[in-house]
């Protein structure tokens, strides 16, 4: 098991990205989105002890379930949450978003606690297209 760290900086304010992460609109169009996929199911329940649901389409794999619970949310600063795939793997890992202001925009830190072995490899591609996605929606 072991942590990653992805960072990524945009030209808009903590709140505004943090937003992001908690409104379904929203999150539906970065949040676990493929480019090839269809999100079928964008779920929040923004709250501590709240859960999420993702669920994205996908032509080569079908219907992928992305699910978890809040653990933290403390506007504009953190959100913390479980984070798992059933269909790949029965366990959860701990997501952390960290938004600190900085230049009129904010720097996102987002720590993956737990990764599995067999995921350490791709999981922060994942994230930075999560990221990147963020930013083209905000704009």
């Amino acid at each position: 098991m072991g942590d990653i760290v992805v960072r990524h900086r945009y030209r808009h304010p903590p709140e505004r990205v943090f937003d992001a992460w908690l409104d379904p609109k929203t999150a539906a169009k970065f949040a676990f989105a493929t480019p090839d996929g269809q999100m079928i199911k964008a779920e929040i329940d923004a709250r501590v002890g709240g859960r999420f649901n993702f669920t994205d389409r996908r032509p080569e794999m079908g219907d992928v379930a992305h699910v978890g619970e809040y653990e933290v949310i403390d506007r504009p600063r953190r959100i913390v949450f479980t984070f798992g795939v059933p269909q790949f793997d029965p366990g959860y890992t701990r997501v952390t978003l960290d938004f600190v202001g900085v230049d009129g925009g904010c720097e996102v830190t987002l720590t993956h606690e737990g990764v599995p072995p067999e995921w350490q490899e791709s999981t922060p591609q994942g994230w930075v297209m999560i990221l990147a996605g963020l930013e083209a929606v905000l704009g």
